[in-house]
């Protein structure tokens, strides 16, 4: 007995139709006679009542695409163990199969380790295809001159100072200095009653419906006053839970697949999303789109207080995200990480804040 595998979707590029498990990540171009075969098997049933129900087809050739449907994860058995990942995704409801297949379709990418094969590609394709323009103007709308933003104080010239950096200073982060990022990052700053639905958690930055899905692990490799290893923040209490130990070099460029700059980081802070708080609430699948806006406030906080302390922060959404995920020890569905910001100590030709030189285009 076989029925269809539930995280199935369908639809057409270059002129094939393609099926895609968003589940196992398995995707297959088909003829139209597969859909029929899927469409028969959305319950269970016997190849032979596939046979009778579709006689213009041998039932050899039937037989065959079955087990290769079979195969190939588009066809579930009777009698073998359920996969997990059906599971998890099944809890995601209403968010399914949009959200969920968004999702698992866009993990675990495969990333150019090359730089220059990248930049070569693109130098080519800007000769055929310029880039779209960077900013937008309507013409030939009135203008109207605005004074001068506000600049002086320390707020503006933090705001202007930030940078990504990608070379560090052998120097060692402190645990003060770490511990100032997560505190004004990630930590609870308060608590909101909400009648019938219990405390919600007061952060730094906003989250959709106060739900605050992410969580923050810090991989720390050179944080004076820390052992290198894997920890969870508990921002409730402002305190490292401590996970795993070590802190080799060689595992950030695994975590972070051609981003080989960020090899001598001193810490790293992996940002996850748990899923269930916020599909509580929220169970249309628009809601996955606030988990990643959510994920960008609290970065760019990260980054402002490391630009504040004097740090070089950075953060990146290369990743590799089941090996981390495997190494976190969380399962990728129900909590499933999502972005990496790091820091490190800034090289001392540049340890000084840029200068900001305001510049208008013509």
């Amino acid at each position: 007995m076989w029925r269809r595998h539930p995280c199935i979707v369908s639809y057409w590029h270059d002129g094939e139709q393609i099926f895609e498990n968003y589940a196992t990540g398995v995707r297959i171009s088909a003829e139209p006679p597969a859909a029929d075969i899927l469409n028969f098997f959305s319950r269970w049933r016997s190849a032979d009542a596939l046979i009778d129900s579709l006689p213009e087809y041998t039932s050899r050739s039937l037989r065959a695409a079955v087990q290769k449907l079979d195969r190939l994860s588009f066809l579930v058995r009777s009698g073998r163990p359920v996969d997990e990942r059906v599971q998890l995704l099944e809890r995601w409801g209403g968010w399914n199969p949009s959200a969920s297949f968004y999702h698992m379709s866009t993990k675990d990418m495969r990333f150019a380790h090359d730089p220059s094969v990248v930049d070569r590609h693109l130098r080519r394709k800007a000769r055929h295809i310029p880039p779209p323009p960077v900013v937008k103007r309507y013409l030939p709308a009135v203008g109207v001159p605005l004074p001068p933003a506000d600049t002086h104080g320390e707020f503006p010239q933090v705001l202007l100072a930030r940078r990504t950096w990608r070379e560090f200073s052998r120097r060692q982060v402190t645990l003060a200095e770490l511990s100032t990022l997560l505190g004004l990052t990630w930590r609870v700053q308060g608590w909101l009653d909400i009648p019938g639905q219990g405390q919600m958690p007061l952060k730094t930055s906003p989250s959709g419906g106060a739900r605050h899905p992410l969580e923050a692990y810090v991989w720390a490799r050179r944080v004076r006053g820390l052992r290198p290893g894997f920890y969870h923040y508990a921002c409730d209490r402002h305190l490292l839970e401590r996970l795993t130990s070590g802190g080799a070099r060689r595992r950030v460029t695994s975590y972070l697949p051609t981003q080989w700059w960020f090899a001598s980081a001193p810490a790293l802070v992996f940002m996850t999303a748990m899923f269930p708080r916020v599909q509580w609430k929220y169970e249309f699948p628009r809601a996955y789109r606030v988990v990643l806006a959510e994920a960008g406030h609290f970065c760019q906080t990260f980054c402002l207080t490391a630009t504040w302390l004097g740090l070089a922060p950075f953060c990146t959404m290369a990743l590799a995200d089941s090996r981390i995920e495997r190494d976190l020890g969380i399962d990728g569905i129900t909590e499933s990480v999502l972005y990496v910001a790091g820091v490190g100590r800034r090289p001392e030709d540049r340890a000084r804040w840029p200068e900001y030189t305001p510049h208008v285009p013509d």
